[in-house]
């Protein structure tokens, strides 16, 4: 173990110890939970925003389909203005004169119009479940974004957690190596050591201020992460609240755990309403061969009505119901195109569930390895702790009569400090394979 490695986060420590007007001094931390900051995701996501238009553009879509079986009613008005034409009119002896075709250029129409399309071959049902399927789809599509969200989140605030206890355990060790240096110099200027110790431990605290600057970094882009994903606008520190407790017992059985996974996954269930949503495309196109009837009708206030002979320019009414029925027999190959079209889309959706199937027995494969792993690193990491607790322990007493250099004491307890890193590194991996393995699964928090 180098001791390179061990080292991260001069320049917050500096800012820290030796700097009182510093700005990280003066800005007082926003501290943060995991649960605040799920909440503050899901509140704040711009996609969930864009997929919930789109889920309600669906639902819009559904109760558009579902109105086609109902009757339209419209009501029309007109005006039409034409050229003065030769009046015709019968003339009998000892009778008044019968204008049969009177001079009316001002014609006036007003119609209240119905249209009821009765039997459509299937099609007006096959697009009606298609919106619904479509709707569902975009349902769990939510769900799954919200899902990718809550996951998204917990790797962020992990790697933040992981990140701040890497700058305050490393800058406790740059603490001790400014002290050693110090010391040195003092030693030195004593006589009692060469110029060459010295310079080699500011070699060495230079080689840490690198690193440091590294770390802060890292830091730094770990909060504009979780940010970002919180939607929050705020600039100044985040200080994660994390509960370190031990992972729950993984669970057994994993077949049943992928039996569980395909039950629970949004994303599946999606992919299920959209091959629905293609087997209906198949029959509203099929139905276009068959036939369509329709009911229209309408009422007619105008003047002149043409519907009254002879014709006069006065107001009068009229109303007529009529049913029609069409039917295609030959359209040059189109609904065939169209069923061979929604037939491969269909078979598309179908490949693409398959595939998610076997994507998903193999995720929740991995999340349990990774689950095992972290918990074995914990006991590997705990381990670590108590031994290079120990070994400093021993060194201090060797210290302590003689028989080790300073040098060996700070390694020790530098040594601590990375074994404790490592085990909350350990356990905060862990919490995040928790929740992996709980996506991958299917249960969402």
């Amino acid at each position: 173990m180098t001791s390179t490695r061990l080292y991260v986060c001069a320049v917050v420590a500096l800012l820290m110890t030796g700097r009182p007007g510093s700005l990280r001094a003066q800005e007082a931390a926003e501290r943060l939970t995991l649960d605040e900051a799920i909440a503050q995701g899901l509140a704040n996501s711009h996609r969930l925003a864009e997929l919930q238009a789109r889920q309600e553009a669906a639902t819009a879509t559904e109760q558009r389909r579902s109105a086609d079986r109902l009757p339209t009613v419209a009501a029309q008005a007109g005006y039409t203005r034409t050229n003065h034409v030769e009046e015709f009119a019968i003339i009998q002896p000892g009778q008044p004169r019968l204008v049969v075709y009177p001079d009316v250029p001002d014609n006036y129409r007003s119609r209240l119009d119905l249209q009821w399309l009765i039997y459509s071959g299937g099609r007006v049902d096959a697009l009606e479940r298609v919106a619904r399927a479509e709707a569902r789809a975009s349902g769990e599509d939510l769900t799954a974004a919200r899902a990718d969200l809550r996951l998204e989140i917990a790797r962020a605030f992990w790697a933040l957690v992981t990140a701040r206890e890497a700058e305050q355990v490393l800058s406790r060790s740059l603490e001790r190596i400014v002290a050693y240096v110090r010391d040195l110099r003092v030693r030195l200027d004593q006589g009692l050591i060469p110029p060459n110790e010295l310079l080699s431990a500011e070699a060495q605290h230079s080689r840490e201020q690198v690193g440091a600057i590294e770390a802060t970094n890292a830091r730094q882009v770990a909060e504009a992460d979780l940010r970002r994903l919180t939607g929050s606008n705020r600039t100044g520190p985040l200080e994660p609240v994390a509960v370190f407790e031990g992972p729950a017992q993984p669970p057994v059985g994993t077949e049943q755990l992928i039996v569980e996974a395909l039950a629970n996954r949004p994303e599946r269930r999606a992919f299920v309403d959209r091959v629905d949503a293609a087997r209906a495309r198949v029959d509203a196109a099929g139905a276009s061969l068959r036939p369509q009837v329709a009911i229209n009708g309408g009422f007619d206030y105008a003047s002149p009505n043409p519907r009254h002979f002879p014709r006069e320019a006065r107001w009068d009414d009229s109303w007529d119901v009529s049913v029609n029925a069409s039917w295609s027999f030959w359209d040059g190959g189109r609904t065939r195109a169209d069923r061979a079209e929604a037939a491969a889309g269909g078979r598309a959706a179908e490949a693409r569930l398959a595939d998610f199937d076997r994507q998903v027995a193999f995720e929740v494969r991995q999340r349990l390895l990774e689950l095992a792993s972290s918990r074995a690193a914990i006991t590997a990491a705990t381990e670590g702790v108590r031994a290079a607790t120990e070994a400093r322990r021993v060194l201090a007493e060797r210290f302590n009569a003689g028989v080790a250099t300073n040098t060996e004491v700070l390694d020790a307890q530098t040594a601590v400090l990375q074994a404790e890193l490592d085990r909350t590194r350990a356990l905060a991996n862990a919490r995040l394979a928790e929740a992996r393995l709980a996506r991958a699964i299917g249960k969402l928090p």
